[in-house]
């Protein structure tokens, strides 16, 4: 009873106490009846409900928010729906997959009732039947599913389940705003299966990425042979870059052989060279250098 008829019960009985001890007996009862009256007649419902109302069995109509009145006797209220989002929770335990590999899967529905009288009316209890249909609907589509598209297209998932669930629920009235899967459980030896077979996609993608790599340095030490090739200097300078480096280190001790350093110093070389290519043989056997002219930078 609502707060307004009780109100209005508690005064009509306080007058019928009052009327039947000091005016008149028959009195009293009358307003002993009107209270009564009000009690069974008057309703009040809030802004989410819906009262389906039956006059003799027949739907008489549905009363939303406010206060009304019904005929005693007559009408009866069978069912206040609630208009507001619903959820359920429902599940699938060790359900085979297309690739018959057993999950257990976790969702939850969110709906809500957009036509009460067909709630009321055309199904008995209609939350225990959005139930039943949830996890029947899991259960196929889970078995028309491949393993890997189930756990990776989750939202593709979710919607099949929201179509075939609100198809199944509208004629009861049933609106289904979504589905959403929450978890989907996979044995533990599957499990390590799958983060082996993981682990190693990894690291072949990091093996090719490697290589990609080492190919791309390859072909710039390629170039980078050519230009040396065409410019002596530049290979010298290079040379004495990278000694120069390793030696900035305090307490570091460098050995290099004699060839290396002969071959940073370009002068020696051009000196060996024409020396190599102007010496002379002499009679008894000695060797006699040419007068040749020094570069200013040897002499």
């Amino acid at each position: 009873m609502n707060p307004i008829t009780s109100f209005l019960v508690f005064v009509f009985l306080a007058a019928a106490a009052g009327m039947g001890y000091f005016v008149n007996v028959y009195l009293g009862a009358a307003f002993f009846v009107v209270a009564l009256v009000i009690g069974m007649s008057l309703k009040m419902a809030n802004v989410w409900q819906k009262f389906v109302i039956l006059r003799m069995g027949r739907l008489q109509s549905v009363k939303g928010a406010g206060l009304f009145a019904i005929i005693p006797l007559l009408d009866a209220v069978v069912a206040v729906i609630d208009g507001r989002i619903q959820t359920t929770g429902f599940n699938a335990e060790q359900a085979l997959t297309k690739d018959t590999v057993p999950v257990n899967v976790d969702a939850i529905i969110f709906w809500h009732v957009h036509d009460a009288e067909k709630a009321a009316l055309a199904i008995t209890n209609y939350r225990e039947a959005i139930d039943r249909v949830a996890q029947t609907s899991l259960r196929e589509m889970i078995g028309s599913s491949m393993l890997a598209s189930l756990l990776s297209d989750r939202k593709d998932a979710d919607e099949q389940l929201k179509i075939e669930i609100g198809q199944k629920t509208a004629p009861w009235g049933i609106l289904v705003s979504s589905v959403e899967i929450r978890d989907v459980a996979i044995p533990v030896a599957l499990q390590d299966a799958m983060s082996r077979q993981a682990q190693a996609e990894r690291e072949k993608q990091a093996r090719v990425i490697l290589g990609s790599a080492e190919a791309a340095i390859a072909g710039k030490f390629v170039e980078a042979a050519n230009i040396y090739a065409g410019h002596p200097e530049a290979l010298q300078l290079r040379a004495m870059n990278i000694i120069y480096e390793t030696t900035k280190e305090r307490g570091a001790t460098i050995l290099m052989p004699s060839s290396m350093v002969d071959s940073m110093n370009p002068y020696a070389n051009t000196l060996a060279l024409a020396i190599a290519g102007n010496e002379v043989l002499k009679p008894n056997g000695a060797l006699k250098a040419a007068e040749l002219p020094l570069p200013a930078a040897a002499a």
